[in-house]
């Protein structure tokens, strides 16, 4: 009960953050924009991407360890402490832990391998990094409304090419790791490098494909386009778009209900698609190959200091682009699933502008940190892949129903340009994941004695591994030190 309170509490103090960093931006961008106009492009610069973005993933490093050691139901990170009379006998919910991996990242000796190229090796991890933490300058984290008199845009850019510009920025974090495994002249780094390589590209195909049929339902490749505007929304639009608009609509007095148009309920398949080809793009667990301790390979396992602090990071950067993705390709945004032409049309939503975009805003805030939670979740319940089957996952079964899902949206959205005959089949397909789900889960209970005794009979020994059926479960443990870096010990 104690920790269900806690947790609870630490959710409101999140929550009440996202509220006044949300107001803060759009307060700012009001202001910025009567001095110098479009100056709001930078303030979201400098509030979403420096202070949000690099905030969250710097503290997903505690948040990791002390999910996975709720998971796994054990002590997490609670031995750094700061030595003052009123602070020394608290743990500060692991804040002590990332305030020290930051300090013994900055002052490590900076390890430079003699045999190594110098240019290209000091080139590796600013290209891990540099392109997942670009990524984010296209995703809208809120509204366009009226502050002061001014419009304010919560994205940092809007470029005609969108999606284009996130299938070519992230392609380029691939050159990093490649170059990182390449110029270290270590051959454990370099079948790293190889590895992270033709799995990134592998899964680039699907990430491509999976986003097509969304291209095609919504005849846009704009971000912005793709979430779209409720009606009458404070004066900027007089029609409903994008995931905004209702598929099938209904009143309750003044108050709008129906199935919106989400990119979920129109393209679950290429949802599920998306979720893990990105998945797969992070390189982590369970698509962690490129990493393997059991294999002492990694392709930054010559680096040290802020240089490793850079691969590390960029991971956790990559958690939160991808949930603001998700969100804004698939569930709506920063948009409410209903009421929000109601709560657009309120006189002080149209009074105050900066209000309806701190709500909406933190909706979308919201929306983000249930799938970082999601992925976390995931990091710490399936035990690794071997490399094959990775592949296997990516060309022989993502790719065909990437394929399989273009054809069909394509002439669903021919015989019915209003979506509707495409959202029908979206439902079925997530009624039929759900009956095959349960169905499994049913079976699975019911032989649960004699299907454990199969699966250690086909234990890792059958494939030549030698290693015990724990193993994969002591992996799983011992491999978050190789992204946490010095705060291994804390686990």
């Amino acid at each position: 009960m104690k920790r269900t309170l806690t947790m609870l509490f630490w959710f409101g103090v999140m929550f009440a953050h996202f509220v006044g960093i949300m107001a803060l931006a759009y307060a700012l961008g009001g202001l910025v924009e009567g001095v110098l106009p479009g100056g709001s492009r930078l303030t979201n610069l400098a509030i979403l991407m420096v202070a949000v973005v690099m905030g969250i993933a710097s503290l997903l490093t505690v948040a990791e360890r002390k999910w996975s050691s709720l998971m796994q139901n054990r002590i997490g990170p609670n031995r750094a402490r700061i030595n003052l009379p009123i602070l020394k006998d608290s743990a500060l919910v692991g804040i002590p832990h990332f305030l020290a991996d930051g300090m013994k990242m900055l002052f490590k000796e900076d390890f430079l391998p003699a045999t190594a190229n110098k240019l290209l090796y000091n080139l590796g991890p600013m290209l891990a990094f540099a392109p997942v933490f670009a990524l984010y300058a296209v995703v809208p984290s809120g509204p366009t409304v009226q502050v002061f008199g001014h419009t304010v845009d919560m994205v940092v850019a809007t470029p005609d090419f969108g999606l284009l510009y996130v299938f070519a920025i992230a392609s380029l974090a691939v050159y990093g790791t490649s170059l990182a495994g390449w110029s270290s002249n270590n051959k454990f780094a370099l079948l790293g490098g190889v590895r992270a390589a033709s799995q990134m590209i592998s899964y680039e195909v699907a990430l491509g494909l999976s986003l097509v049929g969304l291209m095609m339902a919504f005849s846009t490749v704009q971000l912005p386009a793709f979430v779209g505007n409720v009606t009458n929304e404070l004066g900027l639009g007089n029609a409903a778009t994008g995931q905004a608009r209702y598929l099938w609509e209904g009143k309750i007095g003044g108050f709008d209900i129906g199935l919106p148009a989400w990119g979920f309920l129109l393209q679950p398949l290429g949802f599920f698609l998306f979720f893990a080809a990105a998945f797969a793009e992070t390189k982590r667990a369970p698509f962690d190959t490129p990493e393997g301790e059991s294999e002492i390979i990694g392709y930054f396992v010559e680096y040290s200091g802020m240089k490793f602090g850079l691969f590390m990071i960029s991971e956790f950067v990559e958690i939160v682009v991808l949930s603001g993705l998700i969100v804004v390709l698939f569930f709506g945004g920063y948009h409410l699933p209903f009421g929000g032409e109601w709560l657009s049309n309120l006189a002080l939503m149209r009074e105050h502008g900066w209000l309806y975009g701190t709500i909406l805003g933190t909706v979308f805030w919201a929306k983000v940190m249930f799938f970082v939670w999601l992925q976390l979740a995931i990091r710490w319940t399936f035990p690794r892949f071997r490399y094959d089957q990775i592949q296997s996952l990516g060309w022989k079964i993502l790719l065909p129903i990437g394929l399989f899902n273009v054809f069909a949206t394509g002439a669903l959205v021919l015989w019915d340009p209003s979506l509707r005959a495409l959202a029908v089949f979206g439902l079925l397909q997530i009624g039929l994941l759900i009956a095959l789900t349960t169905s499994s889960a049913l079976k699975s209970e019911e032989g649960h004695g004699g299907h454990g005794h199969g699966h250690d009979a086909h234990g890792h020994d059958a494939h030549g591994h030698g290693l015990p059926a724990h193993g994969h479960a002591a992996h799983a443990d011992t491999h978050s030190g190789a992204h946490s870096g010095a705060a291994a010990a804390s686990h």
